[in-house]
């Protein structure tokens, strides 16, 4: 990782041992048993994993988006669920530190790196899926503040989250429509109230909500910043760390399937000669490495660019369309490499299979990837 410095891949070392140590010998009870991990998130915190995208003097150790990059592939190859519990936080974090006054700061930051106190964000709504500009959530003037009524969808981590970074209109009228959004930070005492968890394929373990504001009453200081109809473009700024956070997933997710198929296709034998030496299977996992350096390429080149204050969501929507796909295709080759043994939940391959679906349509679609893209191609111009 000759992008990190030599702390950086210090941490992102200590990092994977934990997982070796810690994380693989009980994943597999903990994913069947869709429980929550408890005893895991309390190591994260104790490690300064909730901390890694705080700055100072917030947070003490802060490290490039590049690094944190490496410790999410790191994590989500151990159990992509304990990625899925730092994404949403980290996305608050990086929105408090650009955009939030000194006071927000000051208030927030200090505890959400030390995972005392864990963020999320909320945009999607019901049936209104990837397109926040339909969205109906809306903060209602008063004389010292807002008055927030709506509901949001697949809020993950919305139990255990003291604070919601939630995107909603404030004033319905503007045009163009992004131009009236606004985030508003909500904690869970000012009124939050999950109304139901969803069953979901994979990504067991930490919760993924729906949420209602029934008329919320904040303070006039629960806007991010100090200027209402922000909210868009600030939102699309910290969702260029999320998606960079999902390729991450992907790559981890990826990653574990490719070494648990290179080890099983070393010791499983047939016809006299260990399986990988067939060509089928050989081809397989040179298509699965191929893959994986290629998302892994993409990601860290957006990262850098983050990390440069350049504008990254052509970067960071190539890497998290990319990456998702990868991971997903490398995930079904490696059922096919185990055989019957990859549709078996004693071997974690079906599990990555599972997993493997949610980068794809998380933190907005690859459809909508798409046409990120190409909206972003066009406004640079070829080769911008």
């Amino acid at each position: 990782m000759s992008d990190l410095s030599p702390e950086e891949s210090a941490i992102v070392a200590v990092v994977r041992d934990w997982v070796d140590a810690e994380v693989r010998p009980v994943v597999r009870e903990l994913e069947h048993g869709n429980t929550y991990p408890e005893a895991l998130i309390e190591q994260m915190k104790q490690l300064g994993i909730y901390g890694l995208a705080v700055p100072e003097p917030w947070g003490e150790v802060s490290v490039s988006l590049a690094c944190f990059a490496a410790v999410t592939e790191e994590l989500a190859r151990g159990w992509m669920s304990l990625a899925g519990a730092m994404g949403g936080h980290t996305v608050v974090v990086s929105l408090l530190a650009q955009y939030g006054t000194p006071e927000q700061k000051d208030r927030y930051l200090p505890r959400l790196a030390t995972g005392e106190l864990r963020a999320t964000m909320a945009l999607t709504e019901p049936g209104g899926g990837s397109d926040l500009q339909a969205m109906r959530t809306l903060a209602r003037p008063t004389e010292d503040g807002y008055l927030l009524r709506g509901t949001k969808t697949w809020i993950s981590n919305a139990r255990r989250s003291g604070l919601v970074a939630v995107l909603c209109k404030t004033d319905p009228e503007a045009r163009p429509r992004h131009r009236g959004m606004s985030i508003l930070l909500v904690e869970h005492g000012d009124g939050v109230e999950v109304s139901k968890d969803l069953p979901k394929l994979g990504y067991k373990g930490v919760e993924s909500c729906e949420v209602v504001f029934d008329d919320v009453r904040l303070r006039r200081d629960a806007l991010l910043g100090s200027e209402e109809g922000r909210g868009f473009a600030q939102m699309m700024r910290g969702l260029e760390v999320g998606r960079i956070q999902v390729a991450s997933r992907a790559l981890g997710v990826g990653r574990a399937a490719l070494e648990d198929s290179l080890r099983y296709a070393q010791e499983r034998t047939t016809f006299g000669k260990p399986i990988w030496q067939h060509q089928s299977i050989g081809n397989y996992l040179a298509d699965m490495a191929t893959e994986l350096e290629a998302a892994r390429q993409l990601t860290r080149y957006a990262a850098r660019r983050y990390d440069e204050g350049a504008r990254a969501d052509l970067e960071a929507g190539m890497a998290k369309l990319y990456a998702s796909e990868a991971a997903m295709r490398i995930a079904l080759n490696a059922v096919r490499i185990h055989g019957g043994y990859g549709y078996s939940t004693e071997f974690d391959v079906e599990r990555y299979f599972r997993d493997a679906p949610l980068m794809i349509v998380g933190e907005g679609t690859n459809e909508i990837q798409r046409n990120v893209i190409a909206k972003a191609l066009v406004e640079r111009g070829v080769g911008g």
